[in-house]
């Protein structure tokens, strides 16, 4: 494994989610792996469970992690070839990210996307220019589409309830928000829970398609009444819309998840990436409620950025 910047395959999905549970029975398994390594985080973009995980995962593992908020604490970088800077950035990233790649040994990046250039954001432009530059194994703490620390953590979590059911029934549900949204925890959801061959349907209100590259071999509708029966795991988020992108396009507070949109699936546990907008996108009683999976997601947080760190250690 080069980087951790999106699913790759079953196999080290896998292998991926049984290093993490290992390290949640055994969290100082591997106390002295990373000894004498830095992890630089770098945050273009405010973050609270991914920034405090990472940094206990890495730890655990004898690394040191020293973070940069590069929003409030580092230069305006300046991300495009051949740019005459005169401008408001201060610094280009052929020259921080190469200094970056000498400082530490692995560097981790948050950097969400503008929702206005649909063309660059899809490319996931902003890490690979860091991947180009820093000449280091990079790891993805939210990307422009992706966020596969989450993805991994909500598989772990999966697994952990699916009670050895082989392909539970998974809904990813689109709830309302009152602003746009990135694409990014809902095409990465979407992405592992196909990789690792669970059974995803996907519901949302017209207009809210996600970029197919994601969805392939999901159900997708737009009754949500429908796609909640019988479900084993109801993954509730917003996203803006794709094609008419970065726009918001419907508001309609029926989306929300309640108690009376399970009616007909009294088993069914609920997941939330967090941050979430209480009775917004979920209500108080799924959130405080014997359903809630939130608390347990981002505990294994913490246990799957050490088995990706572990992993590019070697």
């Amino acid at each position: 494994m080069e980087h951790f910047i999106k699913f790759e395959s079953r196999e080290l999905g896998q292998e991926l989610v049984e290093l993490a549970a290992a390290y949640k029975a055994n969290p100082t398994l591997h106390a002295e792996k990373g000894k004498g390594k830095r992890v630089g985080c770098i945050f273009l973009n405010p973050s609270l469970r991914t920034r405090v995980s990472t940094q206990i995962a890495a730890q655990q593992l004898g690394m040191e992690a020293i973070v940069i908020s590069m929003d409030k604490e580092g230069w305006s970088l300046e991300m495009q070839e051949g740019a005459i800077m005169n401008n408001g950035t201060v610094e280009h990233i052929k020259d921080a990210a190469g200094v970056l790649g000498s400082y530490f040994d692995i560097l981790a990046l948050r950097a969400f996307p503008s929702l206005t250039q649909k063309d660059e954001d899809i490319t996931d432009f902003v890490i690979h220019q860091f991947i180009k530059y820093s000449g280091i194994p990079v790891v993805s703490l939210e990307s422009a589409i992706r966020h596969p620390l989450q993805s991994l953590a909500d598989q772990l979590t999966i697994q952990e309830l699916s009670k050895g059911k082989k392909r539970p029934k998974v809904v990813l549900t689109w709830a309302p928000h009152i602003k746009a949204i990135p694409h990014a925890v809902a095409n990465s959801f979407a992405e592992w829970t196909l990789g690792m061959e669970h059974d995803l349907t996907i519901c949302h209100p017209e207009g809210y398609e996600l970029d197919p590259e994601f969805t392939q071999g999901a159900r997708i509708t737009n009754d949500q009444s429908e796609a909640l029966q019988d479900a084993d795991f109801v993954y509730v988020k917003n996203w803006s819309a794709f094609n008419d992108y970065g726009k918001i396009l419907c508001t309609d507070e029926r989306w929300m998840l309640t108690e009376a949109h399970l009616q007909h699936a009294q088993k069914a546990k609920v997941m939330h990436c967090l941050p979430v907008r209480r009775n917004i996108e979920l209500s108080d009683e799924i959130l405080d409620g014997p359903r809630s999976l939130v608390q347990q997601q981002a505990i294994n947080r913490v246990f799957t950025a050490q088995a990706v760190l572990s992993k590019l250690l070697e």
